[in-house]
C-alpha cells in the first residue's frame, strides 16, 4: 500500500493560544510538510484548492511545482482540483509542466469541491455544476492522451488540431474525488480513472457500496479491474498512545468543525463524547497510537481493498511540531507495519 498526507492549508485560529497564522506562514508550513513526508519515505503529498481568504492555496500547481524542487521521490498530487471551474487545457498544461519539473511525479484528483465560490469567480453557472464536471473530465482525459486535439463541447469553444504543450513524461494519473455520491463512483469507473474516497467519520462500511459501484462500472466499460486504483483518505492524528492522541487533537478537531461549519453559515460544537465515539475502533477517524492506526487501516483494507492511504494531519491549527510527529510515526511505524502485514 502507498501512504501519503494531504493538506487544504486552512487558516484557523489556534484554540489553545489564540494565534492566527498568515497565508505566508501556512504556505511555508506546506513546503515543510512536503519535505518531511519525502524524507520519511511516504509515497504521496497532496494539496487542495480553495478560493477563500480562510485557505492559503488557490494555485495548486504553483505550490506543487515549488515543492518539486525541494523533494526527490514523493508523488505530488492535487487533492482536489475543482474541475468544473477550471479550463481543462490550462489544467493539463500546468500539471504537465509540474510533471516535467518533478521528473514524472505529478497526479491529479479531480473533484467538484466543497464550496461554490469558484463558479462566479471564474464566470461559470452553478446550475451547470454536474454537466461542467462531466465535459471537463472527458476533455482532460483526451488532452492527457493526445498531443494534438480536435474537440467540441457545450461550455467552451471547439479545439481544431490544437497543440497541447508541453507534454508530460507519461499519461498523468487522474483520480476522481468521491465524498458519498454513487454517481461520482460510477463516473470514475466508467472513465477508468482512480477513485479517491474521502471518509471523514462514521462506520467506513457505509462506503463499501461506492467501491462496489466503481468496480462494476470499470468492468462494464471494459476496463481492466486489476488496474483499479482506490485511495482512502481521511482526517488523522498520531501519538505514542491513544489517550495522548485524543487529548492533544480534540481541541483542534473541535475547532476545525466549528469554523468549517461557520463557513457554511452553521453553528456546530463537537462534544468530547462525540469525538470519543468518532475515534472508536470501528469508526473512520484515524486518531491513536501507531498500533491502533495499523489495525484500523488493515480493517478498512479488508472492506475496500484499497492501494493507497492518505491522511490529513494539519487541520484545526494543529501546531507544526505535532504534525511533524504524526508524519514521523506514519513513515517509521505505521507504513512499514501495514505493508508487512499485507505481504503475509
Amino acid at each position: 500500500m502507498e501512504f501519503g498526507i494531504y493538506t487544504l492549508a486552512d487558516i484557523g485560529q489556534n484554540p489553545v493560544n489564540g494565534y492566527m497564522p498568515t497565508a505566508k506562514e501556512r504556505l511555508d508550513e506546506v513546503m515543510q510538510y512536503g519535505q518531511l513526508a519525502d524524507e520519511a519515505g511516504l509515497h504521496v503529498f497532496g494539496v487542495g484548492e480553495h478560493h477563500r481568504l480562510d485557505y492559503a492555496v488557490s494555485a495548486v500547481p504553483v505550490v506543487l511545482s515549488a515543492l518539486s524542487q525541494r523533494t526527490k521521490n514523493i508523488q505530488l498530487i492535487s487533492t482536489t482540483t475543482v474541475l468544473s471551474t477550471v479550463d481543462p487545457v490550462r489544467l493539463y498544461e500546468d500539471f504537465a509542466t509540474l510533471d516535467l519539473l518533478s521528473n514524472g511525479r505529478a497526479e491529479i484528483v479531480a473533484g467538484r469541491g466543497a464550496f461554490i465560490e469558484s463558479f462566479p469567480l471564474f464566470g461559470y453557472d452553478v446550475d451547470d455544476y454536474d454537466a461542467l464536471f462531466e465535459e471537463h473530465l472527458a476533455l482532460l482525459l483526451k488532452l492527457n492522451r493526445e498531443e494534438r486535439v480536435t474537440w467540441s463541447g457545450s461550455y467552451r469553444k471547439p479545439l481544431q488540431h490544437a497543440d497541447i504543450a508541453p507534454r508530460a513524461s507519461r499519461e498523468i494519473p487522474i483520480h476522481i474525488g468521491v465524498g458519498g455520491t454513487p454517481e461520482s463512483a460510477s463516473r470514475a469507473g466508467r472513465y477508468g480513472v482512480g477513485l479517491n474516497l474521502a471518509i471523514l467519520g462514521g462506520d467506513p462500511r457505509r462506503f463499501k457500496h461506492l467501491v462496489d459501484i466503481y468496480r462494476e462500472a470499470l468492468l462494464t466499460a471494459g476496463h481492466d479491474e486489476n488496474k483499479a486504483k482506490i485511495t482512502v483518505s481521511g482526517h488523522a492524528y498520531f501519538a505514542e498512545n491513544l489517550a495522548q492522541a485524543k487529548d492533544e487533537f480534540y481541541p483542534h478537531y473541535s475547532n476545525y468543525w466549528h469554523y468549517v461549519n461557520a463557513q457554511r453559515g452553521m453553528r456546530y460544537h463537537l462534544s468530547k463524547e462525540g469525538f470519543d465515539n468518532m475515534t472508536a475502533g470501528q469508526n473512520a477517524l484515524f486518531v491513536g497510537s501507531p498500533n491502533e492506526i495499523i489495525e484500523k487501516i488493515l480493517m478498512q483494507h479488508e472492506i475496500f481493498g484499497h492501494s493507497r492511504f492518505m491522511a490529513q494531519l494539519d487541520i484545526g491549527a494543529v501546531p507544526f511540531k505535532q504534525v511533524a510527529k504524526s508524519i514521523e510515526l506514519l513513515g517509521t511505524h505505521i507504513m512499514p507495519a501495514v505493508n508487512k502485514a499485507l505481504k503475509k
